[in-house]
């Protein structure tokens, strides 16, 4: 999502309300971040760890928690400025 931003301010032809397809994308690989580290988690416990990946079940799923708020955070954002953009023309 921050890449998806600084692209619109290098370019002319897009604003920044065009940033906003990157949010399904933050969404997506935040959910299958998550639905990675449980599978991890469940071989880790059938294997009573002896295959290891505790430590990568435990960052994967606190990059997909990260990519989740991160999206939720930057839908937040594009509507607020789309509702500003609105009313800000209306005026």
């Amino acid at each position: 999502m921050p890449a998806a931003v600084l692209l619109t301010r290098w370019s002319d032809s897009y604003d920044l309300l065009h940033a906003a397809f990157a949010i399904p994308l933050g969404l997506a690989l935040g959910a299958a971040a998550l639905a990675s580290a449980r599978s991890a988690r469940r071989v880790e416990e059938r294997t009573l760890g002896r295959v290891g990946g505790r430590r990568a079940a435990r960052v994967g799923r606190a990059l997909g928690i990260l990519g989740l708020a991160l999206a939720a955070t930057a839908a937040v954002a594009v509507g607020v400025y789309g509702l500003l953009e609105y009313t800000g023309r209306q005026s």
